[in-house]
């Protein structure tokens, strides 16, 4: 299945900068894509019911959702992120504490860094919606990222302390050349609720694929052994 993903973001990859799609910094291959509509896509997905209720966002900390960020804080939202390579595990940032000044920088990784909070996951509050890049996604709810499987391990552990459930919404925001027919599932993946282009929301029917925390048996060792917060819950096993 690795080898079909594959094929499938190298396929998208090449579409976008054929089509010229691309937004700053214009870098497809090997990266969630910034594309042209992006912060068009960022309001659907500020104007739905989901986002609208929610007090507490988890948002991936790449360009095409930059503008989700920026509203959760606007918005007065707590916006939770993952560090780079989840090597510090999560940063909470809590507007309130903000000056509005700083809002823009905050919603950058540095700036997250900078104006927010380290935090242990059995520390954060309850998350209410989750937003993620997307290489390619499919009708069905299916997505593949860049390959790293951040996005995914991310989800495990947050499940495995309870800060999101089977139930919590996930999102994301694409270009419409990001849409694909077909996407194979793995049972480490978990799959959207909905997915927002520029012009419209698209919702997904299937029964959602989800697992319940970190599949232990299919994760390579190194990665045990280069996130901190992995390590800590495999010595508890």
């Amino acid at each position: 299945m690795s080898e079909q993903k594959q094929k499938i973001r190298e396929s998208v990859w090449k579409t976008l900068v054929q089509n010229k799609a691309l937004a700053f910094p214009f870098k497809a291959y090997g990266a969630i894509p910034n594309f042209k509509g992006s912060n068009e896509a960022a309001r659907l997905v500020c104007l739905s019911k989901e986002f609208l209720n929610a007090s507490v966002v988890k948002v991936n900390p790449d360009s095409p959702q930059t503008e989700v960020r920026k509203r959760c804080l606007l918005q007065g939202k707590k916006l939770v992120m993952p560090t780079p390579r989840l090597k510090q595990g999560f940063v909470l940032i809590d507007p309130s504490k903000l000056d509005s000044n700083k809002i823009a920088k905050a919603c950058t990784i540095a700036g997250a860094l900078k104006y927010g909070k380290i935090v242990h996951p059995e520390e954060l509050p309850q998350i209410e919606l989750i937003v993620v890049g997307s290489v390619a996604v499919s009708k069905d709810g299916a997505r593949v990222g860049k390959g790293e499987g951040y996005a995914e391990l991310e989800y495990a552990i947050l499940r495995t302390y309870k800060k999101v459930t089977r139930e919590t919404p996930i999102f994301s925001s694409v270009h419409e050349l990001q849409v694909v027919e077909w996407i194979p599932v793995e049972p480490f993946d978990f799959t959207l609720d909905a997915f927002f282009t520029p012009k419209r929301r698209f919702d997904v029917t299937r029964e959602k694929a989800r697992p319940e925390g970190v599949l232990w048996e299919l994760l390579p060792q190194e990665k045990i052994r280069d996130i901190p917060l992995l390590k800590e819950l495999y010595n508890k096993l």
